[in-house]
């Protein structure tokens, strides 16, 4: 395992995540704590110490369990929890960005976390309401108590993450330092604005569903790369073919060949493919695993990298569409317009791609 600094700032964290949404079976999956600490001990011992969390995850047990694994050494562990999502379906106020929610949600999940400190709070998702001000004043009202260390933003527009922390530095509040986003080979959207944002604010990306689903396992094809009904997969989905394209079973298909060829997992070459895009962004993928067998098969994406040539090919099985304005500004047509006959004498190391 090595190290990343979070984003714009001096944390230092592990290079991929541990997930613990699995923690916990009160929404009738997940694992046990026997389990779940194994999962701990295992990511534990081979360096992580970076763990995402969040306050609804399985109604609070995740956080219990994440709270009593690190208790031994608290200060050594990375602890990422999340608010917005509602605890109370009956109370308007129960959920969503705003102060009052963030200040219940805070000290709810300390104690929970049986904590002092949040290393990293995340706003969890965008609610739409509740104005950029009050946001980013009330998190850096938390920064300032001592009860968060930094702060990131999931699950929300580019343009909102970067009005946010420009807001931020403009008043000297505490800025988002990491970006938590759904990115895989089967989910490329992000690289339209998400991402190339994330760059420009150096902000450190930690993607989950870097698997597609389970897509990207390659369980629900099999041998042939057919499409498997239900009944042959262990999954709760009713009708898998519905969870299926064309271009989804292609890239899996890609992925699970190229996983063949060199002796690898399916999902370890799709872990690998989202922590080869460090050209894009800072990316520290996020694992998410039931059980120690499966944790330990995640790890084993650290012992190999895909080459140039396997990039190539999983980057032509699951083309992304940039749209406009990226696809008409990197056009040759317009670039030319707008740089004359100079535009590849020029060496732009602010351009991606």
């Amino acid at each position: 395992m090595r190290y990343k600094l979070l984003g714009k700032s001096g944390l230092r964290v592990s290079e991929l995540c541990l997930g613990a949404m699995t923690f916990g079976q009160d929404w009738g999956f997940g694992e046990d704590k026997a389990e779940c600490r194994q999962v701990f001990d295992a990511f534990a011992q081979a360096g992580g110490n970076f763990i995402d969390t969040a306050n609804r995850y399985t109604e609070g047990t995740s956080e219990r369990f994440v709270g009593e694994f690190v208790a031994s050494a608290r200060e050594r562990f990375v602890v990422a929890t999340k608010y917005t999502l509602c605890t109370n379906p009956n109370d308007p106020n129960a959920g969503g960005t705003h102060r009052k929610n963030l200040v219940q949600a805070i000290d709810a999940s300390l104690k929970r976390l049986n904590t002092d400190y949040i290393d990293l709070l995340w706003l969890h998702a965008w609610d739409g309401m509740t104005p950029v001000e009050e946001i980013m004043r009330a998190l850096d009202d938390q920064v300032r108590a001592g009860k968060v260390h930094y702060v990131g933003i999931s699950d929300t527009p580019a343009w909102r993450v970067a009005q946010a922390n420009t807001l931020a530095d403009l008043r000297g509040w505490t800025p988002f330092v990491g970006l938590q986003i759904k990115y895989s080979l089967v989910e490329r959207s992000p690289e339209n604005d998400l991402l190339p944002m994330a760059r420009a604010l150096d902000l450190a990306v930690t993607p989950w569903g870097v698997i597609g689903g389970g897509i990207l396992s390659g369980k629900y094809l099999g041998a042939d790369g057919q499409v498997l009904n239900a009944s042959q997969v262990e999954s709760k989905r009713e009708d898998i073919a519905q969870q299926l394209d064309d271009v989804k079973i292609a890239v899996a298909r890609e992925v699970m060949a190229i996983a063949r060829e060199g002796g690898h997992t399916p999902t370890q070459v799709a872990l690998n493919w989202v922590r080869q895009q460090q050209d894009k962004a800072l990316i520290l993928p996020i694992l998410g695993a039931r059980t120690r067998k499966q944790l330990e098969e995640n790890l084993g994406c650290l012992a190999f990298e895909l080459s140039p040539e396997q990039l190539k090919r999983l980057d032509a099985a699951s083309p992304v569409e940039l749209g406009f304005p990226q696809k008409f500004l990197g056009s040759e047509a317009i670039r030319k317009y707008i740089f004359g006959e100079m535009g590849p004498l020029i060496d732009d190391h602010r351009r991606l791609g």
